[in-house]
């Protein structure tokens, strides 16, 4: 019966490590994408 109790704690801490990750992921992502469109306003303005 204890393994299940185990087997259940360890499923719900794969699931949250999971979810962190994702989302880790998305907001790597889109930090990225911010960074890229403030370069290019950057080089827009030398420009300019």
């Amino acid at each position: 019966m204890g393994i299940w109790i185990e087997l259940g704690v360890f499923g719900l801490v794969f699931v949250f490590a999971w979810h962190q990750l994702r989302d880790l992921k998305k907001e790597r992502l889109k930090r990225e994408k911010q960074e890229a469109e403030s370069e290019q306003s950057v080089a827009h303005k030398l420009n300019s």
